[in-house]
């Protein structure tokens, strides 16, 4: 049964212009959306899209002249619809309980409504806060802490003395306080630095699949409050990344760099250790960052430089060729027009 467009513009705080009794089935994207579906548009760019879509219902922030369509006016179409698909798809939480081949070490203290898994791990002295779950297969390490709603999927590992805060999302497969890559040359060889610190993932943070994040040498590394990690992405040792930043796939940070607040680093891009980059800096996919960055800065290429300077070098060097020939060609035309000079010169002192 669908749900009546009313209540969607109620939910969203929106504006209706069209046909308010309209009864909503589903969510899709504007080329897939059929009769009974609601879509968006969030950028010009998709309004030819628009144009021909089957949608009944179209939510934008303002209305598109020409489109013989329902409108749902909104501030955000995007954020908007992300609150769409929690209400026709709410998450699926399974009931509380313990599995029976979960295994609990001594002092385990866990809160109200936990889902632990087959085959967990939680080892002496761990805390799980109230409505979390714990997938299959999920290790807890010895005095570590899971805080309340947070949601540990299947093959996660957790080693000891990591503080996880509440509304955290892990995914399979990342494993939160490796050791850190700490070696001393001696004698010929590497000696092992013990790696004796924690690490500490604040509130409302997101962790994709195949995440490492090593473990402080001492001290913390810490993930900053509603900071959100793509997979594949490594934090090395006594790293400090600030709030609500972003790190796309594959981006690696080297032992003790700070990342500052609201930093966007694009996919594999490469942090040196002991750097630091400025709140709300954007650094581009591939870069390999070997200096500080200022807080505000765009930057892009190896080492980084201003974007759009990066930009403006990158269509040159697809100009190298042309450029190439035409320093030959102008080449032969001087060396021509020497020739024919020096001709000249000899005939002129001759006569």
């Amino acid at each position: 049964m669908g749900i009546p467009l009313k209540k969607i513009a109620i939910r969203l705080n929106a504006q209706i212009i069209g046909d308010e009794t309209l009864l909503i089935e589903g969510l899709a994207a504007i080329d897939e959306a059929g009769p009974g579906d609601i879509t968006f548009v969030s950028h010009p760019r998709y309004e030819k899209k628009a144009a021909e879509t089957k949608a009944a219902v179209l939510m934008t922030s303002q209305v598109i002249e020409g489109l013989a369509v329902t409108f749902l006016i909104v501030e955000d179409p995007y954020f908007s619809f992300a609150e769409l698909l929690s209400l026709f798809h709410p998450p699926k939480l399974k009931p509380p309980g313990i599995h029976a081949t979960a295994t609990r070490g001594e002092n385990v203290s866990i809160g109200e409504r936990v889902r632990i898994g087959p085959s967990a791990v939680l080892e002496d002295g761990v805390v799980i806060g109230d409505d979390t779950q714990i997938g299959a297969g999920v290790f807890i390490g010895e005095g570590s802490r899971i805080g309340a709603e947070s949601i540990l999927y299947p093959n996660v590992t957790i080693r000891e003395g990591v503080r996880i805060g509440q509304r955290v999302i892990i995914h399979s497969g990342t494993v939160v306080g490796s050791d850190g890559f700490g070696f001393a040359f001696h004698a010929g060889k590497y000696h092992k630095i013990p790696q004796i610190g924690g690490v500490i993932i604040e509130d409302d943070v997101e962790i994709g699949a195949n995440v490492a994040i090593d473990r402080a040498a001492m001290g913390q590394t810490l993930i900053g409050r509603g900071t959100k990690l793509d997979n594949l992405v490594q934090v090395g040792h006594n790293v400090k990344i600030g709030e609500n930043s972003i790190l796309v796939s594959q981006v690696g940070i080297s032992g003790s760099s700070q990342i500052g607040n609201n930093v966007t680093l694009a996919g594999q891009v490469g942090v040196a250790g002991h750097l630091s980059i400025g709140d709300q800096s954007v650094v581009g996919g591939k870069s390999g960052v070997t200096k500080d960055i200022p807080a505000g800065s765009k930057v892009s290429g190896f080492p980084p430089i201003p974007h759009k300077a990066w930009l403006k070098s990158q269509a040159g060097f697809q100009r190298l060729p042309d450029l190439r020939n035409t320093v030959n060609q102008l080449s032969q035309k001087i060396t021509q027009l020497e020739k024919e000079l020096s001709r000249k010169n000899k005939k002129d002192r001759s006569s």
